[in-house]
């Protein structure tokens, strides 16, 4: 690649659309079978092949994950959904098991095969060994440091490709290969079903005395310990792309279109050089998130990297703009808001542009003092020529 990809998160066509819209190379998606997500985030076989022509139309990739682990019955049907996901145009899928890989290799030769994060790929011998089975890329674990990535890419064949995360939420286990949904809840996370214990509050108990708590934090009796910061690689992009990443990956398959809007503008951005660092690390504060970190890549991590479970967002996601005509914008609302009321300009096109939602109508016309009704079509004067799939938000 002559510069690194930027690969975005999907959990439906909304939220694909918005990333490609606001400037990813590739999108990363679940379908129907094996992808580490709830059944939610998932893509139907028809929704992939339109997932595809939205994609390739406009020159972009779409990649399948299949990274779940499968059990000794699923491999014949995994064989199966190989073929059909090469069939309707999937770019690449993205897989954890060696057995998996195998499997695909078998069924669908011409099928990309990447190599997912879940695999805990961290050395050279390792990718190599990928490389030898077929493997275009590995998603490097996210336990390495920026050094090992470039010691890696060293000795491993120069047209193997790495792709690692610069953004989202990180999991407290080893490259995500945790266990503490399944005893808790019986829901496993290495089957796409885990229910996010590690963000629960928790409190040190004695054997001998279990209606006896010892606390564990400075307040409330209570610490979120296994709740990790999320990560943020904006400020070295450059350091990723100098020790051989090819791809920057955002996490986040089960957020929501404004998240998916808010992060991959802001890398596109910045690796396009058209805004401020500072311009861009404030786009990121607009989104909300837990506290960031810069994970592992410097190292083991220099402060605490537990938080208390609280959640930062600057701004509040007001409505989708659907249409621009005549010095009026027609938008879906998406959260209350007034006539009057100034509003942030989220777009692929600027940066910190507002607009004051002055003539506030319904779409009979008639004047109104708030678009107050969830998802109500309102239009309202505005001057600046926004686009379709622009969004609106409000400071808090």
């Amino acid at each position: 690649m002559s510069r690194p990809e930027l690969l975005a998160p999907a959990g439906d066509l909304e939220c694909l659309r918005t990333a490609l819209y606001f400037g990813a190379d590739a999108v990363y998606v679940g379908g129907p079978l094996l992808q580490l997500r709830a059944e939610a985030a998932g893509f139907t076989l028809d929704d992939l092949k339109e997932g595809c022509r939205l994609a390739h139309e406009q020159g972009k990739k779409l990649y399948v994950t299949v990274n779940s682990f499968p059990k000794n019955q699923e491999i014949e049907p995994l064989k199966e959904y190989a073929k059909e996901l090469y069939a309707v145009g999937v770019d690449a899928v993205i897989v954890a098991d060696l057995g998996a890989i195998a499997a695909i290799r078998e069924a669908a030769p011409d099928l990309e095969v990447h190599v997912s994060t879940q695999a805990n790929c961290q050395n050279y011998l390792a990718a190599k060994t990928y490389y030898d089975m077929g493997a275009k890329r590995v998603v490097l674990g996210r336990e390495v440091t920026l050094d090992e990535i470039a010691e890696l890419r060293k000795l491993v064949p120069e047209d193997l490709e790495i792709e690692a995360f610069v953004h989202g939420a990180m999991c407290m286990s080893y490259s995500g290969r945790c266990l503490i949904s399944s005893f808790l809840n019986n829901r496993s996370a290495n089957r796409g079903d885990c229910t996010q214990p590690c963000r629960w509050q928790y409190a040190l108990v004695e054997k001998t005395r279990p209606d006896v708590e010892f606390p564990i934090s400075e307040a409330d009796g209570f610490s979120t310990i296994l709740s990790s910061h999320d990560l943020c690689c904006i400020s070295f992009l450059d350091k990723l792309e100098e020790a051989g990443v090819c791809s920057f990956k955002i996490e986040g398959r089960m957020k929501a279109p404004y998240y998916v809007a808010t992060v991959v503008n802001a890398y596109r951005h910045m690796m396009d050089g058209t805004a401020t660092l500072e311009q861009i690390e404030a786009e990121l504060e607009c989104a909300s998130h837990r506290p960031y970190s810069s994970g592992f890549y410097f190292g083991e991590m220099k402060k605490n990297h537990f938080n208390d479970c609280t959640y930062e967002q600057d701004c509040v996601f007001m409505a989708t703009v659907l249409d621009w005509k005549d010095g009026r914008v027609t938008v879906e609302q998406r959260n209350h808001f007034k006539a009057g009321q100034i509003l942030e300009v989220l777009s692929p096109n600027s940066l910190g542009e507002k607009v004051t939602a002055e003539d506030l109508r319904d779409e009979e016309g008639n004047e109104l003092d708030a678009a107050r009704h969830p998802q109500q079509i309102v239009t309202f004067a505005c001057p600046l020529p926004l686009q379709a799939g622009d969004m609106l938000r409000a400071r808090k």
